[in-house]
């Protein structure tokens, strides 16, 4: 039977968060997504139970960007939530189902489902299981880094950072946030912005080299 990428992901603490926004910001950037990589999805981003969704990409690096790009948007639009996600390989024995990621069987869905709770009793936000063993325990490294930054900022932060996420240069985001340089160099300094850049590049370098 054939083998697809399931790329699986929850909120964190969702009972936490005030349920109606969350519902709200969580289906936004899951449909924003969904339109954004229409062509790189077999099952669209999928809101299975409230604070959990599931989806079949068509790869590797379309999974990474998927959870790349969620990640940003929640930084850019100032939400106050984090997930956590698996981008598993595993089979479905049933059809795929191009309108929702709903009424599918076969063990990858199992398993990912599975790896995602056993997430939960984890501190890492990321987990990879692919048919390549190597080159998941390499992203599953990369994504630890990644995450050492991401999780140091605060939302407070999120309207520079997010300037940041769309220009490099801090002599721009001063000049776009009327902001002092210095003050907007330092800052970006403390946020590790150049690293946070630097795990993405090494990250995007790893499925290059060996996917």
């Amino acid at each position: 039977m054939p083998r697809h990428y399931i790329l699986m992901a929850d909120v964190i603490r969702s009972s936490d968060k005030n349920a109606h926004d969350l519902m709200r910001d969580f289906k936004q950037i899951s449909a924003r997504t969904n339109i954004r990589f229409q062509n790189e999805i077999f099952s669209p981003l999928t809101i299975t139970l409230g604070d959990e969704f599931q989806s079949v990409v068509r790869s590797l690096k379309a999974g990474i960007d998927i959870i790349f790009t969620f990640e940003e948007s929640i930084v850019q639009e100032k939400k106050g939530f984090r997930l956590r996600y698996i981008l598993h390989f595993g089979q479905i024995d049933t059809p795929l189902i191009r309108e929702a990621a709903y009424g599918m069987l076969g063990p990858g869905l199992l398993e990912a489902r599975n790896e995602l709770a056993a997430l939960k009793d984890s501190k890492n936000r990321f987990f990879f299981s692919l048919a390549n063993k190597p080159l998941s325990e390499k992203l599953n490294l990369g994504f630890r880094l990644y995450q050492m930054i991401v999780d140091g900022w605060r939302t407070e932060d999120y309207p520079l950072i997010g300037e940041f996420l769309k220009n490099q240069d801090y002599k721009a985001v001063a000049a776009s946030m009327e902001k002092d340089r210095s003050l907007v160099w330092r800052r970006g300094k403390s946020l590790k912005i150049s690293e946070y850049f630097i795990a993405k590049e090494l990250i995007y370098k790893e499925i290059c080299n060996d996917a």
